[in-house]
């Protein structure tokens, strides 16, 4: 069966600054592990052709496909705090772009597929572990309805890589909108190329933000549409409990998509101070500092930008300033809405926040599992007086106070507990991934060459709203754990 990707490359047709070409490195056995059928349909491509061994090869990097034109992107970046005037796709080849069968130009890139110019001295490959929990986690987002990059395809090289020990090899396909970053933006920054500046600006509006295309001042509407994006995105983050975990500027999509899944983590017990990652030692990246870090990140994106807002160095900066201020009342909008769907409020009322805020702190003090205590306020909702969501909280005392104002807030909703319930069904998931199952599956593949754990969690976290999903096995709390949850990059 003939394998083909109809390629459109429009980033590989901008300026030579902007990436360096780049042939992916053959390995030496690539096998399929596994396939997203559904996001190959989306794409407008065949998944009977990709599941074959041309598609191994294609994912490996061992044939490169007509059209395909491979680069590896340049960028910079702020990573915790200090700045790295280069970085680039170390790991990672762009092979193309296709416009999906909604009419959406998305990106095609091999992540783990070999040294490129900005390897830095690494060997450009990917360990199996961080392929697959890329996989996992990345798709769980997708189903979980939190704007994502996706993965198309894992494949084993059959080649081993080296890090602190011999681990086994693979390659990850991902799909996203695009890879540009603010550290794209603060490659050319840094160098004061404003002649890229300007071509970045316009790529990006017309692939990203159209609708700002007709505007004269189209930097600083970039710069309110990512703004904007980026609001909504963290705001998704808290509802479901994600902690990114290294949030550095190369790491902030312009397209307002998760990228990135490095030392992720998904909260169990809420913890408002959550740290998963290894190599965040002063929590800069903790799960309540999200918002801050984003509204960070894009004050960088707005000091790239200035000089192409105004030549008027205090106009551009009063102008950038007024829209970085549009971040905090953004995100708190969002924020609010997000949770009042949490808890099945249809009105708005000027305590909600503070309702909110109230049972946040109760279960942080209470160590109560945060996507369970949420999807069980369906049944307090309904009417249940003793509701589970009771059970999870170390003194369920703490929880009744509040549940009893609860109460008296949905009194005063127009809908009925039915209808109220079913909306918090739809808002709340049964199923993350969480830490413990990821860690299992992600040790039965490394360890023993075992894909079922892996193959049975992915086909669980693709529908963490359903019905079914409460009785899943997947949806228990993890066992109380001896030692903190640790993520490490995967790098």
């Amino acid at each position: 069966m003939t394998l083909s990707i109809p390629f459109d490359n429009s980033y590989a047709r901008l300026p030579d600054a902007f990436h360096r070409r780049t042939p992916p490195t053959p390995v030496a056995a690539p096998r399929l592990v596994a396939l997203n059928r559904g996001l190959a349909d989306e794409l407008g491509l065949d998944p009977e052709a990709l599941s074959g061994e041309a598609g191994a090869q294609a994912f490996a990097g061992n044939a490169v496909l007509p059209g395909s034109d491979p680069i590896a992107a340049a960028y910079a970046g702020h990573q915790f705090g200090q700045f790295v005037p280069q970085l680039g796709d170390g790991r990672a080849i762009l092979l193309g772009e296709v416009v999906d069968r909604a009419g959406v130009r998305r990106d095609i890139q091999l992540k783990g597929s070999g040294p490129t110019p900005f390897s830095r001295n690494g060997d450009g490959r990917a360990a199996l572990g961080p392929v697959l929990r890329e996989y996992l986690v990345s798709e769980a987002m997708a189903a979980l309805g939190v704007p994502t990059t996706r993965a198309l395809a894992a494949v084993t090289t059959g080649e081993a890589v080296h890090r602190e020990r011999k681990l086994p090899g693979a390659v990850l396909t991902r799909v996203a909108a695009s890879h540009i970053r603010v550290g794209t933006f603060q490659f050319f920054a840094a160098r004061r190329n404003l002649e890229a500046l300007t071509a970045l600006v316009d790529h990006v509006v017309a692939r990203h933000y159209p609708e700002s295309a007709t505007r004269p001042d189209r930097a600083l509407a970039l710069l309110e549409g990512v703004v904007a994006q980026q609001a909504a995105l963290v705001a998704q983050w808290m509802h479901v409990g994600f902690v990114h975990g290294v949030m550095n500027t190369d790491n902030c999509s312009i397209a307002g998509e998760t990228i990135d899944y490095g030392p992720c983590a998904f909260l169990d017990a809420y913890d408002p101070k959550a740290v998963f990652s290894s190599i965040d030692r002063h929590g800069r990246y903790a799960f309540a500092n999200q918002p801050a870090i984003a509204h960070w990140n894009l004050t960088r994106l707005a000091e790239c930008l200035l000089p192409l807002i105004s030549d008027d160095e205090d106009r551009a900066i009063a102008q950038a300033s007024e829209a970085l201020d549009g971040f905090a009342p953004a995100f708190e909008a969002a924020y609010l809405a997000g949770y009042r769907g949490k808890l099945g409020l249809r009105t708005e009322e000027a305590d909600d926040a503070e309702l909110v805020q109230d049972l946040l702190d109760r279960m942080a003090e209470g160590l109560a599992d945060y996507t369970l205590t949420f999807r069980r306020l369906g049944a307090v909702a309904e009417g249940d007086p003793a509701a589970a969501a009771r059970d999870l909280f170390v003194d369920p005392t703490a929880f009744d106070a509040w549940a009893e104002r609860y109460r008296d807030r949905l009194a005063r909703e127009p809908d009925d507990a039915g209808a109220r319930r079913g909306r918090m069904a739809r808002a709340n998931p049964a199923l993350i991934p969480r830490n413990h199952l990821v860690e299992a599956a992600l040790a039965a593949a490394v360890e023993d060459g075992d894909f079922a754990p892996f193959d049975a969690l992915r086909a669980a976290l693709s529908d963490p709203y359903g019905p079914e999903a409460d009785a899943s096995p997947y949806a228990d709390a993890p066992p109380v754990a001896e030692a903190p949850y640790r993520t490490f990059c995967g790098t």
